[in-house]
This record gives C-alpha cells, sequence and structure tokens, in this order.
C-alpha cells in the first residue's frame, strides 16, 4: 500500500530542484481540490489517469448476511473512480 507521505518521498527523491514541504504542500492541494470538486458534484477528469464522479444510492431495505436480519439503509452518495484506458493498459503491461 502507498500512502500520501510515500508519494511525497517519491516525488522528493525524483525533483531534486523542490523541496519536500513544497512537493508535499502541491500533493496536498491537488487532493483538496478534487475533494472540494466532488463535494460541488462536479466530476472530475485527469486524461490519461481517470475520471472521479459521485455515485447516489437510494435508501433501500438489506439482509445481513450473518443473521439474516433486515437493516435498512439510508440514501448515501459515494465516489466512484473509472480508470482510463491508458491507465488500464499500463496496469495491464500492454504499453
Amino acid at each position: 500500500m502507498i500512502n500520501k507521505s510515500d508519494i511525497v518521498a517519491s516525488l522528493s527523491n525524483n525533483l531534486k530542484s523542490y523541496s519536500s514541504s513544497d512537493i508535499e504542500f502541491s500533493v496536498k492541494t491537488i487532493i483538496s481540490f478534487i475533494s472540494k470538486s466532488l463535494y460541488s458534484g462536479d466530476r472530475v477528469e485527469i486524461r490519461g489517469f481517470g475520471t472521479f464522479s459521485l455515485h447516489h444510492h437510494n435508501s433501500r431495505t438489506a439482509r445481513n448476511p450473518k443473521t439474516g436480519e433486515l437493516v435498512a439503509l439510508e440514501k448515501r452518495t459515494s465516489v466512484h473512480f473509472k480508470p482510463s484506458l491508458e491507465l488500464k493498459k499500463r496496469v495491464n503491461n500492454k504499453n
């Protein structure tokens, strides 16, 4: 698993002309921008990487698989990521 500090460290090693604090600020700013855009209901598309969008789920009755008991699920929204074709090809080593 890679976390935000791993990304900052990797970028710091590759981009010697920038300080770690500048890179950390940039990464935090990008993540904040994506979060705020999604909160506003906008879709975020990063060409060559993928698209972040919101999926809305209506309230429904579900079943607890362990007990079989019916459970009421409230209306909710989740973040959906759809990878680009280019990212899919890179992950599958099909450059």
